[in-house]
């Protein structure tokens, strides 16, 4: 008998109760008086301090770095599992709060060490306290450079949590709560905007169209409120830029990410060089579909009757069987994952749409969220997300503050554990019509990374040059959007989506600026990471592991220069793996001309 698989997540683990757990309470309650005595240990010290003092600092730091990401991990799930748990919301803004009274300790200790002579810092990193830390030393070192005063951080940190880090609380909990109703073949349904953006994917062309109609009504009537939220969330971060004399609004995104300006260049430029194809796929399916265009609510279309439903459990067993090719630990670490209730995939109302995968670094587990319609899509989704938990597991042997990665690798783990499931799917596919069907939703990965997040990065820069000069209108955004989707797509497009700004998240997240061109780095580079793989095996796993290992302790280009032999400022590289993504559309054209 097969196991089955838990479609809840367990979280009284952790915290017995929820929301509503008096040791969850309690437990946050204590950590004002240590980030306190934190910040009075980082004022004590001088830039003359020993290595086993800042050793200690260090440690300090750490272990309350821990205690907050661990309730930030909790509340993340408590939040989205359920939009009106009230109580989850109130213990975010007190989260909040204490997280904002941390950053001073941080900012203290960077300050230190950018007032350090360079000879004594050299110096203390060269020391055995503090050698494993030279990285992020170092890093700190300069962010702090390119910063404010220390008293001035701390009161930018201060009036984030009810000026910046709100804002984007306020959207989760506002596109939360709205109710879309759609006609579902005849009949009028109610659903949350994830179960609504999950009908994309519907087989009938009229649902699909009521229920993108119906989300844009919906975003257009609230359409100021959206607008006005994104205005003042990007208004903070420009005025906080602008103090501290930036005037590129790429630079924070970059330095987060660990990459040059030269690495996103060249990979948007390879990108841009090489849609053609991508569009001879776009217009082959609007011809499969019986348009001339490929509208936007056709995107998830599916192109034969043979799409087959999948249900969780089968979900889950196809990903296990997969993973376990590649190499044992990922699938004895997904089968954990699975068996103990770390995953939330049940299709209900009132839970936050999209996915994401979050750590509770205290109990060394992540928890992962999705809503699973049972689409080949949904599994995909699932693999992607167990890859970023993953990560997470094979950063283990690290110290804490060793394991802070970026995104842009993060995406790398993710888009590579997907990849895995996705080519399976479609090699195992056990008719000509299912071949069809698997092959074009591999390829719509690649529509996503090339054009759909291309058009996001557009937008969103466009966009901050634009408010830099004062509030933009709800007009002008649409415009923006709409301009950026027609370019990224290079002329593909027949209906567009101008609301895609009001109705993706992504655009509202304060912890990350840019959210969008670390999936793209994230995906073309895990497709050189996935070719070693398909050469070497599975005696490929442990140089797997090793590479995520050092995905936190050194920039994208000396990571790929170590792992991959590769220069990744150069378009040759970003163009090796757009031309494996070729090959698919390639095969798949070939299929569907033979249909005919």
């Amino acid at each position: 008998m097969k196991t089955m698989y838990p479609e809840v997540w367990d979280l009284d683990v952790f915290f017995e109760g929820g929301s509503e757990s008096p040791a969850f309470q309690q437990f946050i309650d204590a950590l004002p008086p240590q980030v306190e005595a934190l910040i009075a240990q980082t004022k004590a010290l001088t830039t003359e301090v020993s290595a086993s003092e800042l050793r200690h600092t260090i440690d300090q730091l750490k272990e309350v770095m821990e205690q907050i990401m661990h309730a930030g991990g909790m509340l993340s799930c408590l939040t989205a599992q359920n939009t009106k748990d009230v109580k989850a919301l109130q213990l975010q803004g007190q989260l909040s709060a204490i997280s904002a009274s941390y950053s001073p300790a941080v900012l203290r200790l960077q300050q230190l060490l950018a007032e350090m002579e360079e000879a004594r810092f050299e110096e203390l990193l060269t020391l055995p306290e503090l050698s494993e830390f030279a990285f992020i030393l170092s890093e700190w070192r300069e962010q702090a450079k390119q910063k404010l005063s220390e008293e001035e951080e701390a009161l930018i940190s201060a009036l984030s949590v009810d000026g910046y880090s709100s804002w984007g609380q306020l959207y989760n909990m506002f596109i939360g709560d709205i109710k879309v109703e759609v006609d579902v073949e005849g009949e009028k349904k109610l659903l949350s905007v994830g179960q609504a953006n999950n009908l994309s994917s519907h087989p009938n062309e009229a649902v699909r169209k009521n229920a993108f109609e119906a989300l844009e009504k919906i975003f257009t009537e609230k359409e100021e409120f959206f607008a006005k939220t994104l205005n003042h969330l990007a208004g903070f971060r420009l005025t906080t830029y602008k103090k501290r004399g930036w005037d590129e609004v790429l630079q924070e995104p970059l330095q987060i990410n660990r990459m040059k300006q030269e690495t996103l260049d060249a990979m948007w430029k390879a990108i841009s060089d090489n849609k053609a194809p991508f569009v001879k796929f776009l217009e082959a399916k609007a011809n499969m579909l019986g348009k001339e265009k490929m509208d936007w609510f056709n995107f998830d279309a599916p192109v034969t009757a043979s799409t087959a439903k999948v249900s969780y459990q089968e979900g889950a067993e196809f990903i296990l069987k997969h993973f376990g090719k590649f190499g044992p630990e990922l699938e004895s670490f997904a089968r954990k994952a699975f068996e103990e209730g770390w995953i939330e995939a049940e299709d209900r109302d009132d839970k936050r749409p999209g996915g994401f995968c979050t750590g509770l670094p205290l109990a060394q587990q992540s928890r992962i969220f999705m809503t699973y319609s049972g689409t080949m899509s949904n599994v995909s989704t699932l693999a992607h997300e167990l890859g970023h938990a993953f990560h997470t597991y094979a950063l283990r042997p690290m110290n804490a503050l060793n394991r802070r990665y970026a995104m842009n690798v993060a995406e790398t783990a993710s888009t590579f554990a997907e990849m895995i499931v996705a080519d399976a799917a479609v090699n195992e596919a056990s008719s000509k019509e299912e071949k069809i069907a698997l092959l074009e939703d591999k390829i719509q990965r690649s529509v996503a990374f090339f054009m759909n997040i291309h058009a996001r990065f557009l937008f969103e820069t466009r966009f901050y040059e634009e408010r830099k000069q004062g509030i933009v209108s709800t007009k002008r955004l649409n415009e923006l959007m709409e301009e950026a989707q027609r370019e990224a797509f290079a002329g593909a497009l027949g209906e567009t989506h101008p609301h895609f700004w009001a109705s993706k998240m992504h655009f509202y997240i304060t912890g990350v600026p840019f959210y969008n061109f670390p999936y793209t780095f994230g995906y073309l580079f895990s497709l050189s990471i996935y070719a070693k793989a398909k050469e070497e095996g599975t005696a490929f796993e442990e140089k797997y592991m090793a590479l995520l290992r050092d995905t936190a302790i050194m920039t994208v280009e000396d990571l790929a220069m170590k792992h991959l032999g590769e220069d990744i400022t150069k378009c040759d590289f970003w163009e090796k793996g757009i031309a494996l993504c070729v090959k698919d559309v390639e095969e798949f054209v070939q299929l569907i001309s033979k249909e005919g």
